[in-house]
C-alpha cells in the first residue's frame, strides 16, 4: 500500500508539472512571505516573479501579464488595478481578511480570492488569552513598577479569569480558536454571530440581548465590513449589563476609540487590550498617516487598564509559515483540485449514551449504585470524559420503563446515542446518503438532537454538545 501511495504521489506531481508547462501560470508576489510558499509554487510549476518595491501604478502598468498575484496589505487592490488586470485568474492574501481588495469587483471579473485564516487563528487565539491574563493580573503595570524600584502588592491584586463569562463576537476561524484555548478555564463562553448554528461544544451561541447581559470579558473576531464598522460605539457599549473587559484583535475600525475612552473613564469598561487600531493606515505597517496624535489615542497611552500592541496577534514566527503554507495549498487546489491527502472526516466523536429498557428502573438503578458503585440519579449514571483535544465529555447509562415509547419506531430493547461533530451538517449529509431521519432536529440547553434509523431499522440518536 504505501509503495503504491507513493507511485501515486509521484504521478500526480508530475501530471501537475505537466499542465502547468502548458498554462504557463504566471505569479506576481507583490510582498515578500516565508519561503515555503515561493518553493513549493514553484516546485509544483508555477511561474514565481516578484516586485516588492515598485508603486502600484508601476504594478499596474505590466499586472495584464500575470495569472494570480500574493499580497499581504502593501496597496489596495481596487477597480483600477482590476481592470487592468485583464488575465488576472487569482488574487492569494497572505492573512485573514480580504477588506484590502474590492471583493464584489472581482468576483464579477470572475477572479478567485484566496485569504488563510486558518493559517493564523491560532496565534490569534494565543495573543487574545495573553491580553486577557495580563489585564486581570496587572502584568505590564507591575513591570514597569518594578523595573522603576517600587514593590506595589496590593494595588496589583488581580483577579481570576475563572467564574467569569467570556463572550465572542465573530464565531468563525479565530473566534473558534479562542474559544478553544478557554476550555482550560472554568468559565461559560458565549458566542454571537450573524449566521445561525454556529455554536459547538466549546460556545453557546445566542442572541445580542442574551450575550449583553451575561458577559464579563467580550473579545473581538469579527472581519472589518460595512456592518461591523465602528460596531462597538457608546450605544452597544451600554447596552452591556455589567462593566466589562474588552479585547479587539480583529479590526481597528470596528470600535470607536473615542467611545471607549469614555468607557473606560466612566469604569464601564474595566480594561481594554487593544492589538488594532482605528489609527492604523491600510497596510497596518504605520499607525498615522500625519504627525497629529488623537487625544482619545493620548489617553489610551496614559492608561493604566489598556494593553497595546502594534497589529502582532497573527504575527509568530509560526503563523508565518503556517499562513504560506496555507496559501499554496488553495492555489494548488484551484489548480488541480484535492492536492493534500484528504482527512478522514470527523462524523462521531463519541459514545454519549447507552439506554435500555429494564421491568424496574429504580431498582436496576439502585443495585447498580449497591453493588458496582455508580454514581446514580433519576436518570442513571454519567461517565465523565475528555476528548482527543482535552475537552469535558460526558456518556450517559440510562434504563428505561419497558414500556417506553421513545425507542420507537425501532423494536429493539435498547438505543445508542453518539456524541458528533456538527449536527446540521451531517443531517444534510445523511440525508443525501439516503438515510432515515426521524424526526426533526430539537435544540435544548444542553445541546441539539436528531434521531436516524441504521439498516437494521435500530434508532440512533445523534447529539451534539452545547
Amino acid at each position: 500500500m504505501a509503495f503504491v501511495y507513493s507511485i501515486n504521489r509521484i504521478f500526480f506531481v508530475y501530471l501537475s508539472n505537466q499542465i502547468l508547462e502548458h498554462m504557463a501560470i504566471n505569479i506576481l508576489h507583490i510582498d515578500s512571505n516565508h519561503p515555503v510558499l515561493w518553493d513549493q509554487l514553484q516546485a509544483a510549476g508555477f511561474h514565481n516573479h516578484s516586485d516588492y518595491i515598485s508603486s502600484k501604478e508601476e504594478i499596474e502598468s505590466k499586472i495584464e501579464d500575470y495569472h494570480g498575484i500574493v499580497i499581504r496589505s502593501r496597496f489596495k487592490i481596487d477597480k483600477i488595478f482590476l481592470d487592468k488586470a485583464t488575465n488576472l485568474q487569482f488574487i492569494a492574501r497572505v492573512g485573514a481578511g480580504l477588506e484590502s481588495i474590492d471583493c464584489d469587483y472581482a468576483a464579477q471579473k470572475g477572479i478567485t480570492l484566496i485569504a488563510a485564516p486558518e493559517g493564523n487563528r491560532n496565534a490569534v487565539a494565543e495573543h487574545s488569552l495573553g491580553m486577557i491574563l495580563s489585564l486581570f493580573n496587572n502584568l505590564n503595570q507591575a513591570d514597569q513598577e518594578v523595573r522603576a524600584g517600587q514593590w506595589n502588592r496590593e494595588s496589583n491584586r488581580g483577579h481570576e479569569l475563572d467564574g467569569k463569562t467570556v463572550g465572542i463576537i465573530g464565531y468563525g476561524n479565530m473566534g473558534k480558536s479562542f474559544a478553544k484555548k478557554l476550555r482550560g478555564f472554568d468559565v461559560k463562553v458565549l458566542c454571537y454571530d450573524i449566521l445561525e448554528n454556529v455554536g459547538d461544544a466549546n460556545a453557546k451561541q445566542v442572541t445580542l440581548d442574551t450575550f449583553q447581559q451575561e458577559v464579563d470579558v467580550l473579545s473581538l473576531h469579527v472581519p472589518w465590513t460595512a456592518e461591523t464598522d465602528k460596531m462597538i460605539n457608546s450605544t452597544f457599549i451600554n447596552n452591556f449589563a455589567k462593566p466589562f473587559w474588552i479585547i479587539n484583535t480583529s479590526r481597528g475600525n470596528n470600535l470607536v476609540t473615542q467611545d471607549l475612552v469614555a468607557a473606560l473613564q466612566s469604569g464601564k469598561i474595566l480594561g481594554a487590550g487593544l492589538d488594532v487600531l482605528e489609527y492604523e493606515k491600510l497596510s497596518f505597517e504605520t499607525l498615522f498617516s500625519d504627525k497629529n496624535t488623537p487625544e482619545a489615542f493620548q489617553c489610551l497611552l496614559q492608561a493604566k487598564n489598556v494593553i497595546l500592541t502594534p497589529h502582532i496577534a497573527g504575527w509568530t514566527l509560526e503563523s508565518k509559515e503556517r499562513l504560506a503554507q496555507v496559501i499554496v495549498d488553495k492555489i494548488k487546489l484551484k489548480y488541480f483540485g484535492q492536492a493534500k491527502d484528504i482527512e478522514p472526516e470527523e462524523r462521531v466523536t463519541g459514545i454519549g449514551g447507552f439506554f435500555f429498557k429494564s421491568n424496574d428502573p429504580k431498582g436496576l438503578t439502585a443495585w447498580y449504585e449497591k453493588h458496582l458503585g455508580l454514581k446514580t440519579d433519576q436518570y442513571g449514571a454519567t461517565f465523565l470524559w475528555k476528548d482527543k483535544n482535552g475537552a469535558d465529555c460526558s456518556t450517559q447509562w440510562s434504563p428505561f420503563a419497558a414500556d417506553t415509547t421513545y425507542f420507537e419506531p425501532s423494536k429493539k430493547e435498547f438505543m445508542q446515542n453518539f456524541r458528533v461533530h456538527d449536527l446540521a451538517v451531517l443531517l444534510k449529509k445523511l440525508t443525501q446518503e439516503g438515510v432515515t431521519i426521524v424526526g426533526d432536529m430539537q435544540t435544548y440547553e444542553y445541546g441539539k438532537f436528531a434521531c436516524i434509523l441504521d439498516c437494521e431499522g435500530n434508532k440512533i440518536e445523534l447529539w451534539e454538545p452545547i
